[in-house]
């Protein structure tokens, strides 16, 4: 027997009630469990009949595996008869003390469960009209990333390096008088200005003629990865044998020809496929734009409270997809993160911001969908497994063994519920 009660809006109380009669089926399974690895003379192990277990070691022993046991059962059975959505392991409160055999007993659990939703405004919402034109200027800025791309770097045999010049040089480094692993390098091609350096070298370095040595100080960053070097001073001998700048080619049909794009010949031909692929992507843009105003505001206009449990699971699932990520470059977390430049504090806090925008946007499209009553129909279910089956490459029955109706139609009708609040939007 279980009594609910509703602490908040994301949180319950349940009063269980364990019969004598269901406390004495999990001291029987305390036993069978336990039986098999006690050993008393002149009884096979596994073999030894519960009385004499039982006097030797005290029915007491059988109560922890047998509590465990009948807790598990009635707490799973009191959320499944209630129809309670837990989003977390519960807090179990139980005086043992107060537990007997052949008399009831009773404990508490209070868990985190799935928060009301109390929807604002969602439909109608105001959204300033967006452009739609692809300007010349867009594509001739599209076309010069081009030329950059194939730009080729050529010697500059004369002045003085420059900010977006690349240096080809020697180093060598130095703290306390003393050279360092890792820090001597000969022929090395650096493009000044990339910030791939520490702070302060690649500064020290513009002005600098062909032929020219010069001494760099520097100070290694307190997060550098080599811990011996973090806030460390030092001095970097330098020689620059060569310059070299990027020399963008020419727009001509020649060019255009050497990019060996089907169908693209000119640089009439090359203008018009550049517009078509910027027109395609701001189509997505825009669609992107109104998708984020229109979830973001109903979400910001709902009513609801997140358990910190839901949040702290979400961040940690989260940050398990990093660490795998991570785990394809043979990087630990840390280490990984060290080559990003974040701190584990600000990875943590950013990841916990993520986990709880991705929550509230999930609750309060679900809220939406089962308000405005959206369903998947037969053929958008299909429809999605056949998606599914094309996206992984599987027949389309191994979708379906492999997965449910139930969270195929999740995912069909969140889709509905986006597309319906960005359907409803007044564009002005």
């Amino acid at each position: 027997m279980a009594k609910v009660d509703k602490i908040s809006g994301s949180k319950v109380r349940i009063e269980i009630e364990v019969s004598a009669h269901h406390f004495e089926h999990g001291l029987d399974h305390a036993f069978d469990a336990m039986k098999e690895d006690v050993e008393i003379k002149g009884f096979r192990k596994g073999k030894v009949p519960r009385s004499v277990f039982e006097q030797k070691f005290g029915v007491e022993s059988l109560y922890e595996e047998a509590i465990n046991h009948v807790l598990q059962e009635t707490y799973i059975n009191a959320v499944t008869e209630h129809g309670i959505e837990v989003v977390a392991q519960p807090k179990i409160d139980l005086d043992i003390t107060k537990v007997k055999r052949g008399e009831p007993f009773t404990y508490v659990a209070e868990v985190a469960v799935k928060p009301e939703v109390t929807l604002g405004e969602y439909k109608g919402l105001k959204f300033a009209k967006q452009s739609e034109e692809v300007s010349e200027d867009d594509i001739a800025k599209e076309i010069a990333k081009l030329l950059e791309q194939n730009a080729e770097l050529v010697l500059k045999e004369e002045g003085n390096l420059e900010n977006g010049d690349t240096a080809i040089f020697d180093f060598e480094g130095f703290v306390d008088g003393e050279a360092f692993d890792g820090g001597k390098a000969e022929n090395y091609e650096l493009k000044i200005g990339s910030g791939q350096f520490i702070p302060g070298f690649e500064n020290q370095m513009v002005g600098m003629a062909i032929g020219e040595e010069k001494d760099i100080n520097v100070t290694f960053p307190e997060n550098y990865q080599a811990e011996n070097l973090k806030g460390k001073d030092a001095i970097f001998k330098v020689k620059l044998h060569e310059m070299k700048v990027r020399e963008l080619p020419e727009l001509d049909d020649d060019f255009v020809k050497e990019l060996d794009k089907e169908g693209i010949e000119t640089v009439d031909d090359l203008k018009a496929d550049t517009k078509k692929t910027l027109e395609e992507a701001l189509v997505t843009k825009n669609k992107n734009e109104r998708v984020d105003f229109a979830v973001t505001e109903a979400t910001n206009n709902a009513t609801f409270e997140l358990p910190e449990e839901m949040v702290e699971d979400e961040k940690n699932r989260l940050m398990d997809n990093v660490a795998q990520q991570a785990k394809q470059y043979n990087l630990d977390l840390e280490t990984y993160l060290q080559f990003s430049g974040v701190s584990k504090e600000d990875f943590e806090k950013n990841l916990r911001k993520d986990a709880k925008r991705s929550l509230s946007y999930n609750l309060v499209v679900e809220a939406i969908s089962k308000e405005e009553n959206i369903q998947a129909t037969d053929e958008e279910r299909e429809a999605k497994y056949q998606e599914i089956a094309d996206q992984y490459n599987m027949g389309i029955e191994q979708v379906k063994a492999a997965l449910n109706d139930s969270a195929v139609d999740s995912e069909v009708v969140y889709r509905k519920t986006i597309d319906f609040l960005v359907d409803s939007l007044i564009i002005e």
